[in-house]
């Protein structure tokens, strides 16, 4: 068994208290991880209240069902966060959920097990998925990928500017060779790179951008965010996390437009409150204190953005 370093969920204060919880309420942890997020939830819920915990990562639905176990307030799924709303409707609480909250991205477990094949940090199996029992890997997508796609995905999910010179060295190195580790992609993504950024490893974007794409993370988000409408009940909130601008833009885009309302053209003669918002934005975004990121550093690029629904 790899040994794992302690898991401080982020935000952690923030994005629960940000749920605004009721004692009865019903809750859903859209990524469970290592349950910190969860267990700070069920410390403000009664006995009558409800958590409904969520995640693709079979570890993490293994410590889920521990905690199952040990509070019966707690129910466990093993799916994706964007298939909320049939999870929810075959529980008959569409439109009764108090909260809900995303914590996106990678997390520490996943990234501190090389088994786990996210890390180019320490050598692994090329994998990168969230959950190991579906869909392809990381190693057996690069295998038969083209150049041009895969220059397109690093560009546009891990937003790099070298991505044409890194899809050619992969691709140069493939004729000759299989990649089948993590040290193995992230040497070829370094002698690919032409430059550096200050305190940055040249194959983080790159990793990020394959991770992305595997495991369908922003269309996942997005599939997610246009269900939790209908999912909330009246000031049910939503708690979002996220960890690089991708996601930080889709979810500040959603919740512009929810709180924006029905579209009508610019100077339309029209009142705000004909214009039928469904959400609206609570507070500015929270950033983690200097004080957190010093404990734990992978904090820094976190962001917190909360919504209300408002009917």
């Amino acid at each position: 068994m790899e040994k794992l370093k302690n898991h401080l969920p982020v935000l952690l204060n923030e994005a629960v208290d940000a749920l605004n919880i009721i004692e009865d309420g019903i809750y859903i942890d859209g990524t469970f991880g290592r349950g910190g997020h969860s267990r700070k939830i069920l410390e403000q819920l009664g006995e009558n209240g409800r958590l409904i915990v969520v995640d693709k990562d079979p570890d993490a639905i293994q410590s889920a069902h521990h905690l199952a176990v040990e509070d019966q307030r707690v129910s466990v799924i093993h799916d994706s966060f964007a298939n909320l709303v049939p999870i929810i409707e075959r529980r008959q609480l569409t439109g009764k959920v108090n909260g809900i909250l995303l914590d996106l991205g990678v997390s520490s477990p996943q990234l501190d097990m090389a088994s786990r094949g996210f890390s180019f940090m320490n050598d692994g199996p090329l994998d990168m998925r969230m959950d190991t029992e579906h869909g392809q890997s990381a190693r057996e997508w690069l295998a038969h990928v083209k150049e041009k796609t895969l220059s397109a995905i690093i560009k546009k999910y891990g937003e790099e500017k070298h991505s044409k010179l890194i899809a050619r060295g992969i691709k140069n190195y493939q004729l000759e060779n299989e990649i089948k580790t993590t040290l193995q992609l992230a040497k070829i993504i370094e002698d690919s790179a032409p430059r550096r950024e200050k305190h940055k490893h040249p194959a983080t974007r790159s990793f990020q951008a394959i991770r992305i794409f595997i495991n369908e993370e922003l269309t996942d988000l997005e599939a997610c965010l246009k269900s939790i409408v209908d999912l909330l009940a009246k000031n049910g909130r939503l708690s979002v996390i996220s960890f690089h601008s991708l996601e930080d833009r889709i979810v500040k885009r959603f919740i512009r437009k929810q709180s924006k309302g029905d579209p009508y053209p610019d100077n339309f003669p029209v009142r705000q409150c004909d214009l039928n918002p469904t959400m609206k934005s609570v507070g500015k975004a929270i950033f983690p204190s200097e004080e957190e990121i010093k404990q734990n550093v992978r904090s820094r690029s976190a962001v917190l953005r909360i919504a209300e629904k408002l009917r």
